[in-house]
């Protein structure tokens, strides 16, 4: 039972919590589903903590600076016949389709920018998240205008679950209450709690008047008004880092130039006085890669060992331990593509027959000894463990790290000129497909508890983003030129932060390379997003508390996700996605959606691309065709 005091319950068929892509497309799978069946309209809520339709991540008034990490034509909300499902077909316009729509209309109610952003939209450019959340709250006003469902919308947050009666009720901050036969929780990207090292530097930059910008979500936290010609730290070179470096040039005014002659597009950043010094740093001491850069052919993958049969066969066969069986055979394939693309760059840089000790090798440790002895040129040497370890875990001097860096501009400038021949940028394309398959092997439970923790939440799911999961190609050439002018400077691997109570200041350091630093300004750019043990969404920890859901185990290890039941695709299932108890009962009232559940959802985190399997609205639709079967069963209030 909830602790806020009840008020007047509002019953209606079902309530989702949450207004983002999957909320939005719970409604829109319902809206469908009912235009077929003849049920309508289906009286549906749908609550946010801050708005519906484009929910927290694309968020219609944040900065225009922040932008979506993949390519438009790779956006839509709609399923095709790509996506395994058992509702009806219901066709619907992509992110490109309805920027042509806008520029057709000549405008948009929610302004002249609308306009203008669509207009100068391509399907090989990357959009900004709040064009992004303009589209899905277009679709959302399309299927309400449908008729076939009546939607109330509410900002609020959510706090508990109580039952009302034979219905589920979402218990609201407020007091308020909605019941229905059926709640989606489709909270999308859930923020943590904060830490004990987060909780010591806030306290810490309140007692000496420092700024501090704790993680989260960049359109929830401010950042500009740096002090011009000090240092200031940042921690964190993911995604957020990128959107918040774009939102701090636009404040500094500076310019950026082509560099003449330069065969790899390289930008100048020409500085207007208003600029800080940035020390950047994280764990692993360099920024994500590049995503590919828009129209430019990709070399593709092709597998020789990793192949289909061969992750068939491991799903199959289960109690897989992912470092040793997995990870071996991944690393032979990123060696094949990269000697194979550097043969073909450069010739003189690869000799011998490399692909026997390839082919032999055992352990990453073979791989990374095949690849030493193959490549002659030093400035094309590379290995596995530079994915998670640049400097292999050494300590290196300054004109070493600065080597390094060099080589970074280098690797990332080639990968985006020619991301067909470059070798890093195939390590990239290898990358991208075959985490796919890995998170298949997660979502079927492959892999024993142990290795699941250890290795494939433990370092694998963020080498995988850091390396097919990054930034715009313009983003990152602005950051290499930023580099270049000496605005941005990276610290080195392995940074930490200290509050130093002696100096007032915050202090970071690098081991590695011995760079060390203190500054009044901390700006974290790392997201704090959802271990569900840890989440500051209050639902799911009174869920948890209460013992009416519980940590997905394997083998007994705790994942970072709540545990909810397989996907059912059939219209004679009766649930899907359900929540599961900690005594293992299931909840089929509840229906769980995407990252709060992704350890049983694989792939459910990644937004629905045209003509490719889609995780997250296969689960719409497995929700829609459960409030449609309980609509269909419960006398309406």
């Amino acid at each position: 039972m909830s602790g806020v005091e009840h008020s007047e319950t509002v019953h209606v068929d079902a309530v989702i919590v949450g207004g983002g892509p999957r909320g939005v497309a719970t409604v829109l799978r319902t809206a469908a589903r009912a235009a077929v069946a003849g049920d309508g309209p289906v009286r549906l809520a749908i609550l946010d903590a801050l708005a519906v339709g484009p929910g927290a991540t694309w968020l219609i008034d944040q900065p225009a600076q922040y932008l979506n990490n993949t390519q438009a034509d790779a956006t839509t909300v709609h399923p095709d016949a790509s996506t395994p499902m058992s509702g009806p077909a219901a066709p619907g316009p992509d992110l490109v389709d309805w920027a042509r729509r806008v520029r057709a209309d000549g405008g948009h109610p929610a302004g002249q920018w609308v306009l203008q952003e669509a207009s100068a939209l391509t399907g090989a450019s990357f959009p900004t998240r709040r064009l992004q959340g303009v589209y899905f709250r277009d679709q959302l006003d399309a299927a309400i205008a449908s008729g076939t469902v009546e939607v109330t919308e509410i900002v609020a947050r959510a706090v508990d679950l109580d039952r009302a009666g034979e219905d589920t009720a979402v218990v609201l901050e407020d007091g308020r209450r909605l019941a229905a036969p059926t709640v989606v929780l489709a909270q999308g990207m859930v923020q943590s709690e904060p830490d004990a090292e987060v909780a010591a530097l806030t306290a810490f930059a309140k007692r000496f008047c420092l700024r501090y910008a704790a993680p989260g979500m960049p359109a929830e936290r401010e950042y500009t008004g740096l002090p011009a010609g000090e240092t200031v730290l940042v921690r964190g070179l993911g995604a957020n880092f990128f959107d918040v470096i774009g939102q701090l040039v636009a404040d500094w005014g500076g310019t950026l130039e082509t560099v003449a002659d330069d065969p790899y597009g390289r930008l100048r950043y020409l500085p207007s006085g208003r600029e800080p010094h940035l020390l950047v740093g994280s764990r692993r001491g360099i920024p994500y890669r590049s995503k590919p850069e828009g129209g430019r052919s990709v070399r593709p993958f092709l597998p020789v060992w990793a192949s289909d049969a061969w992750f068939d066969a491991l799903e199959q066969r289960g109690e897989v331990d992912f470092a040793e069986e997995v990870w071996p055979v991944l690393a032979r394939e990123f060696a094949r593509v990269y000697l194979e693309a550097l043969a073909e760059l450069a010739p003189s840089a690869v000799h011998g027959d490399w692909l026997p000790g390839l082919d032999a090798a055992a352990t990453v440790a073979d791989v990374d000894t095949v690849l030493e002895q193959a490549i002659s040129d030093p400035r094309r040497r590379w290995t596995l463990e530079e994915l998670h370890r640049p400097t292999h875990g050494r300590p290196v001097s300054a004109q070493e790290w600065s080597r390094l860096v060099r080589r970074l501009i280098a690797d990332e400038l080639g990968s985006l000129a020619d991301p067909w021949h470059h070798p890093r940028a195939a390590v990239n394309g290898a990358m991208g497909a075959l985490r796919r398959r890995v998170g298949r092997l997660t979502g079927s439970g492959a892999f024993t508890g142990a290795s699941l923790a250890r290795d494939v939440l433990g370092w694998f799911d963020g080498d995988s983003l850091a390396l097919a999961s990054g930034p715009p190609a313009e983003r990152v050439r602005l950051v290499l030129a930023l580099i270049e002018a000496g605005i941005i400077e990276l610290i080195g691997p392995e940074m930490s932060i200290e509050a130093d109570g002696t100096s007032g200041l915050f202090r970071a350091a690098s081991p590695l390379t011995g760079r060390v630093a203190t500054s009044a300004v901390l700006l974290e750019t790392r997201m704090s997003k959802g271990r569900i043990p840890r989440t500051s969404d209050p639902l799911l920890r009174a869920l948890l508390a209460t013992g009416r859901a519980r940590i997905h185990t394997v083998d007994g290890v705790p994942t970072h996700s709540l545990e909810a039941t397989r996907a059912e695709i059939s219209e004679q299932a009766l649930g899907g996605h359900n929540l599961i108890a900690a005594d293992g009962t299931v909840d089929r009232s509840v229906v769980v959606l995407g990252i709060p559940a992704a350890s049983t959802q694989p792939g459910s985190a990644i937004g629905a691309t045209p003509g490719v399997p889609s995780p997250l609205l296969a689960g719409a639709d497995i929700a829609a065709r459960q409030i449609l079967a309980r609509v269909r069963a419960t006398v309406r209030v």
